[in-house]
């Protein structure tokens, strides 16, 4: 009963901020579509009732904010009815914007790392170093991204990388800020007791400063694989991919295909979802395996 109790806990207050967001959702539509409804009517010589105006409002073909119901058609029309390697698919354009996403992210991880571990074991790197890494977060990825972008391209590296990098740009710093805090979060009687066994520096590292940063590193690569994701789509932006998730926004941008655009971004948002899940997951796992209690 006590776990049954606990999940309801859990399940209850998100499917209600989900239908609320739903009925918000609907309003906006009717508020957002009902202006061009009316001069449609207007000039077609229609007076529609409330009733049937909501329903027009729901079922524009080039909606400014199309209903949720016309998302869902959509998504599932190119995510099921194509084939997963069509470039119709939302499936394959998902898959092409994880890969960059994916690497970006792995990249972004180990360079927030190792600024972690030299900022931890080298003062002067704080000093010097830090400043320009809280710094280099004030610039905006959408002024960024097509720098490196065309950098990049005048040194003939196309393709992933240039999206990974940018990607890479957005991750390591939640990772580097998460992982100095962990390194650095071992009690101070801990560290004078290793300090008492002659324990050396590297020693210090890995049996005591890494194990008590785990928490914080994958708390941290939550915030890093949805920034990684983010960055990936901003960087399919200004090359005009072909595919991806950013390519369907343009697309969509482009020839006025507001459902298009909505549905893509449900799907990044999805993908989102499934990568913190899986580092969300990961990192129960890995508690699990230092004796650490289950949540």
């Amino acid at each position: 009963m006590a776990g049954t109790s606990k999940t309801s806990d859990k399940v209850v207050p998100v499917l209600t901020i989900s239908v609320l967001i739903l009925i918000a959702w609907y309003l906006a539509a009717i508020f957002m579509n009902a202006p061009f409804q009316r001069d449609q009517d207007k000039r077609d010589g229609v007076t529609s009732t409330f009733t049937e105006l909501v329903a027009k409002t729901w079922s524009q073909p080039k909606p400014t904010m199309p209903a949720p119901h016309q998302v869902a058609e959509n998504l599932y029309k190119y995510v099921f009815t194509v084939k997963p390697w069509s470039n119709r698919s939302l499936v394959y354009h998902s898959w092409v914007t994880l890969s960059s996403t994916l690497l970006g992210f792995a990249m972004g991880t180990v360079l927030g790392v190792l600024i972690a571990v030299g900022i931890v074991h080298i003062p002067a790197l704080e000093r010097s170093f830090l400043p320009w890494i809280i710094a280099s977060q004030t610039i905006p990825i959408l002024a960024i991204a097509p720098m490196i972008v065309v950098v990049l391209a005048a040194v003939n590296v196309t393709g992933i990388l240039p999206k990974a990098l940018i990607s890479t740009y957005l991750s390591f710093f939640p990772v580097a800020v998460g992982m100095v805090k962990g390194l650095r979060s071992p009690d101070p009687m801990h560290l004078d007791l290793v300090h008492t066994y002659h324990a050396t520096k590297a020693q210090t590292f890995w049996k005591l400063r890494l194990p008590a940063s785990v928490p914080f590193f994958f708390t941290s690569i939550k915030v890093a694989v949805a920034a990684s994701l983010v960055g990936a789509i901003v960087g399919e932006l200004p090359t005009g991919a072909v595919a991806g998730i950013g390519s369907k926004l343009l697309a969509g941008s482009y020839y006025s295909q507001t459902i298009d655009v909505w549905a893509a971004l449900v799907a990044g948002s999805v993908v989102a979802i499934m990568l913190v899940t899986v580092v969300d997951i990961a990192g129960r796992m890995v508690a699990a395996r230092m004796g650490g209690r289950p949540e």
